[in-house]
């Protein structure tokens, strides 16, 4: 059995001010475009797990042995180790006039007990002479989640932690009174924050994931394994917003467990365990997944291609540790302790989310469409002198009419993919007893292959579907020097080893 309770204290910083300019002469004549205030107050979710677990070995016959088991999970929804729980929004979802504030303190959904989650393995020996071996492997299952992530927010975000306001027009800075927005208790509409509405009856999201492989040996230290994985999530938890119930002006997030997912990939992977001091791991994934809407909640019930979607992904790392010379105290110094290190990495490309017009949809919240697609017409220009050699072509989209999203398919454009080869060099200095010197040289990026990143996505733009930045300048917030696909790099280090 395994039980967990996580108990948070979330703190944010409050207040939080912001005051925006969209000209110069905004800020001469201290004319914004508005300013914000933002008060939050201190919560404390605690989050809380159950599962029970039967597993049973079983040696079938000399060849086969399975592995049965059953899981069951009690995920319910989370508490508050101090104070209430935040508000939340009940009421009929598709209704936006029936929608209200539940009493203070209401569960977000009620718990469901019937998370049963079989599992199964085997593992098949069809060849068991030395240095020929051959193994077929096979396993299948039910996995839960929790289904938590998004209820945090109303902790940090929820009607009765915050309260906001915005001032079109603001000067700055903000008044003492602009800046303590005050919340009213007991709470009254129009409330100053964004809602969250949960359906009572959520049910945890769940994926069936199977896999099979076939591993054969190459002989005493070589292994070739050739694989397939599949999974199927089911009940996946999706938002969407709601802006036009009139006593919630900042929106209402509606959770939902109705969407699916979908990902197969065939894998192969080659490994050498040291030998003749060689040791290698290559590895070889073509997969697709599928899925509504990724992190899209204003079209959230689309189904193509995830944001993440990476059809051929592919790497090779290799150590080698150069063989000991007996060639004389002075050779031997020189030549030996040598050691190199490389990665070889090729994927292909991220899917391009392509942006048409900044619409207002039926249920009031903003957001980009998509395009329609130009029949006959080639969807990637090669022209010279473009960052790549190459742009998504223009003349292959329209706008879509009206708030229809566009004919175009979710995310079946593509950016660049990325190729990098890194070396390593090492070399060990004994000192005395147990205590070594060791140099290291690592060049990242070695043939300073350009990689890019981030593609222009709002159609109109000048630059519309051209890359934009460096793939290290793509990545996340972290300096750019310490991310995949920069220019060549080298970095020089020396450690004491006892």
């Amino acid at each position: 059995m395994d039980f967990r309770r996580i108990a948070s204290a979330l703190a944010p910083w409050s207040p939080l001010v912001e005051i925006l300019f969209n000209s110069s002469a905004g800020v001469l004549n201290d004319q914004s475009l508005y300013g914000a205030s933002e008060i939050k107050a201190a919560s404390y979710p605690a989050y809380k797990t159950f599962a029970a677990y039967i597993q049973d070995e079983l040696k079938a016959s000399q060849r086969l042995n399975l592995s049965l088991g059953l899981r069951w999970e009690v995920d319910p929804p989370p508490d508050s180790t101090n104070g209430p729980l935040p508000y939340i929004v009940v009421g009929n979802a598709s209704v936006p006039s029936s929608l209200s504030l539940a009493p203070e303190g209401n569960s977000f959904w009620q718990t469901t007990y019937y998370n049963f989650a079989p599992r199964i393995g085997l593992a098949y020996s069809a060849n068991n002479k030395h240095g020929s071996e051959t193994v077929i492997r096979a396993g299948g299952g039910v996995f839960f989640d929790a289904g938590q992530q998004q209820s945090t927010q109303s902790f940090v975000n929820g009607i009765g932690n915050v309260a906001e306001a915005l001032y079109f027009g603001a000067s700055y800075p903000l008044t003492p009174a602009q800046v303590n927005v005050p919340s009213t208790n007991p709470l009254a509409a129009p409330y100053k924050a964004e809602g969250y509405y949960y359906p009572q009856h959520t049910q945890l999201p769940y994926t069936w994931q199977w896999n099979l492989s076939l591993e054969q040996a190459l002989g005493a230290a070589q292994t070739f394994t050739l694989s397939y994985v599949g999974s199927n999530g089911r009940r996946l938890l999706s938002q969407q917003e709601l802006a036009t119930a009139s006593a919630f002006p900042l929106g209402v997030l509606i959770q939902s467990s109705d969407t699916t997912s979908s990902y197969n990939a065939l894998q192969l992977k080659f490994q050498r365990t040291v030998s003749r001091g060689l040791q290698l791991l290559a590895s070889y994934n073509w997969a697709h997944s599928i899925d509504f809407g990724s992190q899209d909640v204003a079209f959230a019930q689309i189904r193509g291609n995830s944001d993440f979607d990476i059809r051929d992904n592919f790497n090779l790392a290799a150590t080698y540790e150069a063989p000991k010379a007996k060639s004389g105290e002075l050779i031997d110094a020189i030549v030996n302790q040598w050691s190199f290190d490389t990665r070889f990495a090729v994927r292909g490309g991220f899917p391009v989310i392509l942006d048409g017009n900044a619409i207002t949809l039926s249920n009031g919240q903003e957001a980009f469409q998509g395009l329609d697609l130009v029949p006959n017409t080639p969807i990637y220009l090669r022209l010279p002198g473009l960052p790549g050699g190459r742009e998504v072509n223009p003349a292959a989209f329209s706008l879509p009419t009206g708030t229809a999203y566009g004919d175009a398919p979710r995310n079946f454009v593509r950016g660049f993919g990325m190729n990098e080869l890194d070396l390593g060099i090492r070399r060990t200095f004994p000192l005395v007893d147990r205590l070594n010197l060791q140099f290291r040289a690592e060049v990242f990026n070695l043939l300073n292959h350009p990689n890019f990143g981030y593609i222009e996505p709002l159609y109109g733009n000048p630059r519309f579907g051209q890359a934009t930045k460096t793939l290290n300048e793509s990545l996340t917030n972290l300096n750019s020097l310490y991310q995949q696909g920069g220019p060549r790099s080298i970095q020089l280090s020396l450690r004491l080893e006892f």
